[in-house]
């Protein structure tokens, strides 16, 4: 068997822990009243309308505009977008084409303490009509919730627009790190550079012909920038620059890439949906699972001692490692809406997770019962449960992800099993997937290296330790 270096459990154990624990609590700090998310956690987890309940609001075209079918589906498709795009994957929406209505409920922000249903639904439903226009001339001044000004209407020949979001392919918040030291968030944009929209074409245009020249960024009526061109951008990237928060700026260009609707929307009535659940159900289930983690790892010690011991913060790990794929920990994983259904996944996962631990340790206590050495029962009993490790998890996996191909925002079954089951049946199969890749990554990878680090310390080399019988050494 080839060793580990005895250093290397510690390193893996602590760097799992810490992992775990930043999963659980994020990482952030205030700024006077503002709090500023470094990394999220599970205080940052968008609950689904059965535990935490949410917003039910019936939208119409604005100004007595007749809808065609056509129309109705695009504006239902991009307030769909804009609703995946934000991780809010628990909801039903429907378009009555007979009365020109959209009908959708979807649940409350993590950090909408305030409940407010107009602010939520004005989340989905705005226009975000993203313009490029000469000059900066407005005609009005606000100020924000956070004390800057707003720049409000333009006037003059800033109401001339030169190009439209429509040219725009995709958009991004980013940061950089100002001179003063402090974060600085844009937005930037990557123009489309072919078909009839060719924005790379276009804003070349628009910039070589107004170079020392001034061209206002809006949305909708509000100026977001005012840069002066100060040479020709020919290569279709550049950036919106403003006094952005972090969450501005992801809000900003979330908007871009869910496009402006076909039309102006306006609620018809709107309502607050109560949880099935509630939150307290949630607390409870919070209180079972650490309790139940707590019986099993007190089993898994009991019964198969150090790898026990190893499994036990394995599952710690797992744990930690799929919550973050669902708050939005990594900034490359889209944070998640979790339902009820989607809590039972995670429950099964580490279920799962226990199972690939306990095929690992009985594979090992068989390979010293049959009087291997003690580095030769590791080699043989790690590899030999591989194979059924692997055959248990693939099924789960392809399970899995036929239920998120099925039941997800393509909705490709939808006309057989109805919208309003997607959102629910999607958390189950993307929090099962999710824990069963963790349980790959830390009960399979990390569990046998810490193994093979701890067989180097000699006062662990004993056969009992790994489950052989206590006079064995």
């Amino acid at each position: 068997m080839k060793r580990v270096p005895k250093p290397v459990f510690f390193i893996v154990a602590l760097l799992i822990l810490a992992f775990s624990f930043t999963a659980l609590f994020g990482v952030s700090y205030y700024t006077g009243d503002n709090k500023n998310t470094v990394l999220k956690g599970i205080g940052d987890i968008r609950w689904g309308i059965d535990i935490r309940g949410g917003v039910e609001a019936t939208f119409k075209p604005a100004n007595n505009v007749d809808a065609t079918d056509e129309q109705l589906e695009s504006a239902k498709s991009i307030i769909e977008l804009r609703m995946v795009s934000q991780g809010i994957t628990d909801y039903e929406l429907y378009a009555d084409k007979g009365s020109d209505r959209i009908i959708v409920r979807f649940p409350w922000k993590s950090e909408d303490d305030t409940q407010n249903a107009v602010e939520a639904i004005d989340e989905i439903s705005s226009t975000a009509q993203l313009t490029f226009r000469p000059g900066k001339s407005y005609a009005s001044t606000d100020i924000g919730s956070d004390g800057s000004y707003v720049y409000k209407t333009p006037t003059g020949d800033t109401e001339t627009v030169l190009m439209d979001g429509s040219y725009i392919e995709k958009a991004e918040a980013q940061y950089y790190q100002a001179d003063d030291g402090t974060r600085k968030y844009v937005v930037s944009l990557t123009f489309k550079d072919s078909g009839d929209k060719n924005g790379k074409e276009r804003f070349g245009e628009i910039t070589t012909e107004y170079v020392n020249q001034t061209i206002s960024i809006w949305m909708d009526d509000i100026m977001l920038s005012a840069p002066t061109v100060n040479s020709a951008i020919t290569d279709g990237k550049a950036q919106i620059e403003g006094d952005f928060t972090a969450e501005e700026a992801s809000q900003l260009a979330e908007k871009i890439n869910a496009g402006a609707l076909p039309f102006q929307l306006e609620t018809s009535n709107y309502g607050v949906i109560s949880a099935t659940l509630g939150e307290n159900s949630l607390l409870a289930m919070g209180y079972a699972a650490v309790i139940a983690f707590i019986i099993i790892a007190l089993i898994m010690i009991v019964f198969y001692r150090l790898p026990g011991f190893i499994a036990v913060i394995s599952l710690i790990g797992q744990m930690g490692l799929a919550i973050a794929a669902v708050s939005g920990y990594f900034t490359a994983i889209p944070s998640f809406t979790m339902t009820l259904p989607g809590i039972a996944g995670l429950i099964l996962s580490i279920g799962m997770g226990v199972d690939c631990n306990v095929i690992t340790a009985e594979r090992i206590k068989e390979e010293i019962k049959a009087g291997r050495t003690l580095d030769g029962a590791l080699d043989r009993g790690t590899k030999n449960s591989l194979s059924a490790i692997i055959d248990g998890n693939m099924t789960v996996i392809i399970v899995s992800i036929i239920l998120m191909l099925v039941f997800g925002p393509s909705n490709i079954l939808s006309i057989i099993f109805g919208e309003s089951t997607t959102g629910t049946i999607y958390s189950f199969g993307y929090t099962l997937l999710v824990g069963v890749i963790a349980n790959f990554i830390m009960g399979v990878f990390f569990t046998r290296i810490m193994l093979r680090s701890v067989a180097g310390f000699k006062f662990l080399r004993k056969k009992w330790l790994f489950g052989g019988a206590k006079n064995e050494k």
